[in-house]
């Protein structure tokens, strides 16, 4: 069994490459970056540490590592004889390596076993994105022959490593991957990492409306209280309490919505808050909080579950807490901040409240929204 990994970064080295690795893949990683390749060709194995309730080190060896940009036909030839290609590149970033994927697709055999394409994005449906731009670069008819496509929701907190760690990886001992059934038709991969699900979007959802909305409301509260990491600012009882309020409005969502029990949605969203306090993953509060553009945009963590709150008449004046945190968040040096603060200063509040969260006067969030756009705008 053969898996091409596209992403060798810390999440695909410490997360997606860990477990097929486990799982008794011939694991090849795949990536544009001339030094991270060069130094994973030189080495032949990493290690990853798990810190947490039951820390853990394993070793991944036997790996391969090709640089698509300067060798292309091996990417191609690598997919061409595998079983499974993943990705942890970035939503944004699938479109470039779409066309690598499609020619490698291009070049299986006729007759070889579908090959299994799943993108482990922090985003939703992120495999649909990247099965559309496939679809766009594929040369011939016989693509739905050759391979099948399946999203996935994965969770694991990797923090900026240590600068001297190399390309040895600690991540949070906690993980899940949650791949859609469905596309495979009873030919499920044996990987056990992986849990299977029928219905993937309450999965998606819960992840992104726990994991991610509590994460970055963390970091956005807790960067104004002061606070230089995720732990310390969870150590501090009124951000707990602002990161708790924010969780317990996407839970009744999460409950409403996809009729997740209440107890337990309950106790997962404990386990997160637990999950982000760990004070083993020094993860800055800036790293967390950045990108404030993309997170802030309609369909995404703090937006989206705050509309439908909205839609269904109950409470998200904590979602919208998080968000009036997010205006304020302002550390130097990152582009995404520089534009919302630009906007604040230029333009009138329902401008920004439409360019930045896609809502519109007609949502019922709207007005709530605009308000605290308002309170970082006091000339409008």
């Amino acid at each position: 069994m053969r898996a091409v990994h596209i992403g060798a970064g810390n999440i695909g080295r410490g997360f997606v490459g860990l477990l097929l690795h486990e799982a008794g893949y011939e694991l090849v990683f795949s990536d544009v970056a001339e030094d991270l390749i060069a130094s994973l060709q030189a080495a032949g194995s990493y290690t990853v540490r798990t810190v947490g309730q039951t820390p853990s080190s394993t070793v991944v060896d036997g790996f391969r590592a090709i640089n698509s940009a300067t060798n292309p036909q091996d990417l191609t030839d690598e997919i061409a004889a595998a079983d499974v290609v993943t990705t942890a590149v970035g939503a944004h970033i699938l479109r470039l390596v779409a066309p690598g994927i499609a020619a490698g697709i291009e070049a299986r055999p006729a007759g070889s076993p579908r090959i299994a394409v799943m993108a482990c994005e922090n985003a939703l449906n992120a495999t649909d994105l990247l099965e559309a731009e496939v679809r766009s670069h594929y040369q011939g008819e016989d693509l739905d022959e050759k391979a099948l496509f399946a999203n996935t929701a994965v969770d694991r907190i990797v923090p900026i490593q240590a600068p001297d760690a190399g390309l040895d990886v600690t991540v949070e001992d906690f993980h899940e991957w949650a791949v859609e059934r469905g596309p495979f038709d009873g030919t499920e991969p044996d990987i056990p990492g992986i849990t299977w699900v029928e219905d993937l979007e309450p999965y998606i959802e819960r992840k992104l409306f726990t994991v991610n909305t509590g994460h970055a409301a963390a970091a956005w509260h807790g960067w104004g209280a002061g606070h230089a990491t995720i732990a310390d600012a969870l150590a501090d009882h009124s951000v707990r309490d602002r990161v708790r309020s924010v969780l317990a409005e996407t839970s009744a969502l999460l409950v409403a919505k996809h009729g997740f029990e209440t107890e337990t949605q309950e106790e997962y969203a404990h386990r997160c808050l637990d999950r982000f306090a760990n004070p083993h993953l020094p993860d800055p509060v800036e790293r967390v909080g950045r990108a404030v553009l993309r997170k802030l945009s309609r369909h995404e963590r703090i937006i989206a579950p705050a509309a439908e709150l909205a839609d269904r008449g109950m409470s998200h004046d904590a979602l919208l807490d998080a968000f009036s945190a997010a205006l304020a968040f302002s550390p130097e040096g990152d582009e995404e901040v520089d534009r919302l603060q630009e906007l604040l200063r230029t333009e009138p509040a329902h401008v920004v409240a439409t360019e930045v969260t896609g809502l519109t006067p007609d949502d019922p969030a709207f007005a709530a929204v605009l308000k605290r756009i308002t309170i970082h705008h006091p000339a409008t």
